[in-house]
């Protein structure tokens, strides 16, 4: 049963034309009426079926403007780089007994680096890590000698881009109390990338199929990209 405040938003806006991010954003905002900070999403439907094989994109993307999100940074390393990983905001560093209570089960994070010679003992735990999308990977940038880097790029604000089996790729740009200048500055970010990853995969025609962009809680709305991605 849909709440009251789900019924006053306006219905059937998959019906309209799609729009720019710039005429969106506003409309997207004013359908945010819930008491807490909504998050701003974009949905992407790619063409991933290609001759050749299907297309699996698994990126990150810096954003400018960041994600709004305090993110829990744990860090696999050696000791000479303990202090680095610190000083960079990491909230939890260790070695061989990190590595012990991942394996116990212990997860308390959302986002896990590791040095290089340290990924040999810790991809051993693709069981624990791979199903919740955890194990670090040196394209996302997970995996580096420099921790301090990895680390900061990860409080500054990364969303990843991946899409899952049936070509759908969901990522945010942001939150309701965003200016629509950062939002925007995201946005642009995120399409930069994936017009990247289009030639990188050398895609014959369009990589997006349609795209969408809604609020956490809010109803979606058809997206006009301003890229020919």
């Amino acid at each position: 049963m849909s709440s009251k405040r789900f019924k006053k938003l306006p219905e059937k806006t998959k019906e309209l034309k799609p729009e720019i991010i710039d005429k969106l954003i506003p409309e997207i905002k004013k359908n945010c009426t819930t008491k807490f900070d909504e998050s701003i999403d974009l949905s992407f439907q790619i063409n991933n079926k290609q001759k050749k094989s299907e297309i699996n994109l698994r990126t990150v993307v810096n954003l400018p403007a960041g994600t709004g999100k305090k993110i829990k940074v744990a860090v696999v390393c050696e000791e000479a780089k303990n202090k680095a990983a610190k000083d960079a905001g990491a909230d939890l560093i260790g070695g061989d007994d990190l590595i012990e209570k991942i394996k116990s089960g212990e997860m308390n994070f959302e986002k896990l680096i590791c040095t290089p010679s340290m990924m040999v003992k810790l991809s051993k735990l693709g069981k624990i890590l791979g199903p919740k999308g955890l194990m670090p990977n040196p394209k996302l940038g997970t995996v580096s000698e420099n921790v301090q880097d990895a680390v900061k790029n990860a409080k500054a604000g990364q969303a990843e881009i991946r899409n899952d089996k049936d070509g759908n790729i969901g990522v945010s740009i942001g939150k309701k109390s965003f200016s629509d200048e950062n939002l925007i500055k995201n946005y642009n970010a995120i399409l930069e990338t994936l017009e990247k990853e289009k030639s990188n995969n050398t895609i014959k025609g369009d990589l997006i199929k349609s795209s969408f962009i809604t609020s956490t809680m809010g109803i979606s709305y058809k997206l006009k990209l301003t890229k020919n991605i």
